[in-house]
């Protein structure tokens, strides 16, 4: 029997499930210890040009739930399948190193095209799964990795192939249930958002052709002997002999193989998918949205897959993954965000928390812009419910996942100061380390910072995400001279509220110690004492701290706006403050 958690979390449920239906297909076998068979998880890539996040969804929900099974002592193997032998099918915008030329290898294996110019590896598969692999290893991914060009091209596959080419008839006449079918009716927007089925695109194989020709049915689709393409239409097969004809539509090349012996093609999509749940006794494995609609790939391989011995994966649709700021994610289309890209600016944990927190049915959103400092606020704060016992158990089990793997905790930033905090000194300092170190330390002078090495890489992120995502005008530039006309131009209550921030520097120099007084001068303005609780307060305090803010902020950096006053203020240094507001 499935071990059942106590924990609420999608993953434990989906744990449960797969252990349950791994102790289905093998009654009694499916224990904890090494001798127990392993229970597969796998994953399918696409390396067709960048790697994106909502890729990284493909990944990342196997992977959890492949690494909760192994905490629970099973055997378990994630598979990543690299669908590197898929065509080559478009080239794609905002590659740098590439330009239309690449347009003359459309049709051949992604094995077979060059790499972008100035690429240090072989070939355009691995060059896109370079980063990808990378990636996976910052964020702590087992996994194994099976490339399918070396699958097919080393004969690997071969009685699959055959076995396939031998059942043709049945797999037709499975395929022939959907294409007299009309299309399913679109979904409504509160069913399927429109844009996750066109960012879904999964290995972009879902709208591959199934085999079918004038010819009669093939389920498999030689690469051209003369210009590699998959342009070639079977003409004619023996199941006897295995020799099979197909000309080359692009080319004009022609020839009869052996496929006993030939190994430069591949079954199509619709059938290559099931057989490898056979073939790799797959438990769960996920699919894109494309991939879950009636007739499509999934559901069709639910009934394919038997005629390889298998039987279908637990297999869960995942939903849409968006960019704050970027309406959909396409690899087909140029800028795209890839994990390499999100681990910029961010650490490991909160990228996998994103992915952990999230029913795979659930569409969320990855932030590069200034929502990216709520987001890290909101995981801090989920590490101090942590850290004192009162977190939910889902939420617990989301920041376990996400904190580190069976095998252990990631390596972490030891002093995890404010990100918001860290990248308002990363825009202000403007890589002077001696500066960022002196402000840091000065953020809690009973406990200063003594290397800057204390809040990394936690810092490198911040300071990353401030000179590659906010832009020139929105980066804070001190002043190098007060502002003497806007001074001249204060009233009496203006100058009386500096005087007050001036006073109390010294007594409050540090970031909680400035908070207090930035908040704490209106409301002593207004005959409150600076302590005074909100529900104290007129409504009218918290229109003239806004004012008194902006007072500061114009002085101090020209604009209306800037990073948080108490970090800011430690930011400039007490003298060049006094200096700037006209002491």
């Amino acid at each position: 029997m499935a071990q059942q958690s106590t924990e609420t979390d999608w993953v434990s449920r989906f744990a449960d499930e797969v252990i349950a239906e791994a102790e289905r297909r093998a009654p009694g076998k499916v224990t904890s210890g090494a001798s127990a068979p392993v229970i597969v998880c796998a994953s399918g890539l696409s390396p067709s040009g960048p790697i994106h996040l909502g890729n990284l969804r493909e990944v990342m929900t196997p992977h959890l739930v492949a690494d909760e099974i192994r905490r629970r002592g099973h055997q378990v193997r994630h598979l990543i399948s690299w669908d590197d032998y898929d065509r080559y099918r478009k080239v794609p915008a905002g590659v740098e190193g590439i330009d239309e030329s690449w347009a003359e290898h459309i049709g051949k294996p992604l094995t077979s095209v060059p790499a972008p110019a100035g690429s240090a590896h072989p070939n355009w598969a691995e060059h896109f799964k370079a980063a990808m692999i990378e990636a996976l290893a910052e964020l702590g991914v087992e996994y194994d990795g099976i490339s399918q060009t070396e699958q097919y091209t080393s004969g690997a596959y071969r009685e699959q192939v055959l076995h396939a080419m031998r059942h043709r008839a049945d797999i037709d006449a499975i395929l022939g249930q959907y294409r007299t079918k009309k299309a399913p009716a679109k979904k409504s927007q509160k069913q399927v958002d429109e844009a996750e089925l066109e960012a879904a695109e999964g290995s972009g194989a879902a709208g591959e052709d199934d085999g079918s020709g004038s010819a009669g049915y093939f389920p498999y689709k030689p690469y051209c002997g003369g210009c590699e393409k998959d342009l070639t239409t079977v003409v004619s097969y023996d199941d006897e002999t295995t020799e099979l004809a197909y000309t080359c539509t692009a080319c004009g090349f022609s020839e009869t193989v052996r496929l006993s012996e030939f190994n430069r093609g591949k079954l199509v999509w619709k059938v290559d998918w099931p057989m490898r749940w056979a073939y790799e006794g797959v438990v769960f494995e996920p699919s894109g949205v494309d991939h879950s609609s009636p007739g499509s790939s999934f559901q069709v391989g639910g009934q394919i897959v038997g005629i390889f011995g298998g039987a279908q994966p637990i297999g869960p649709m995942y939903a849409f993954v968006g960019i704050s700021g970027m309406a959909k994610m396409s690899s087909s289309k140029g800028g795209v965000p890839t994990p390499a890209d999100a681990l910029e600016i961010m650490e490991p944990q909160l990228l996998r928390w994103l992915y952990a927190r999230r029913r795979p049915n659930q569409s969320f959103k990855i932030a590069f812009d200034q929502e990216i400092q709520r987001l890290y606020d909101e995981w801090d704060k989920l590490a101090a419910k942590v850290a004192d016992g009162s977190v939910l158990p889902a939420d617990a089990a989301a920041h376990t996942r996400a904190i580190g793997t069976a095998a252990g905790e990631l390596p972490r930033t030891p002093r995890p100061l404010s990100y918001r905090t860290l990248a308002s000194v990363a825009d202000i300092t403007a890589g002077h380390a001696d500066q960022a170190l002196r402000i840091l330390s000065d953020l809690d002078p009973t406990d200063p910072l003594a290397s800057l090495d204390e809040a990394r890489p936690r810092l490198d992120k911040a300071e990353a995400w401030i000179n590659k995502h906010v832009p020139a005008d929105q980066r804070t530039v001190v002043r190098d001279e007060p502002d003497v006309e806007l001074l001249k131009s204060l009233d009496d209550q203006a100058r009386e509220s500096i005087r007050l921030l001036l006073d109390g520097l010294d007594a409050h120099w540090s970031l909680d110690g400035l908070t207090h007084l930035v908040y704490g001068v209106p409301k002593v303005q207004a005959g409150f004492s600076a302590d005074a609780t909100p529900k104290e307060l007129p409504p009218e305090i918290k229109v003239a701290q806004r004012t008194f803010f902006a007072l500061l902020y114009h002085l101090l950096v020209g604009r209306d706006t800037g990073p948080r006053l108490p970090t800011l203020l430690l930011a400039v240094g007490a003298d060049r403050v006094r200096e700037l507001l006209g002491a």
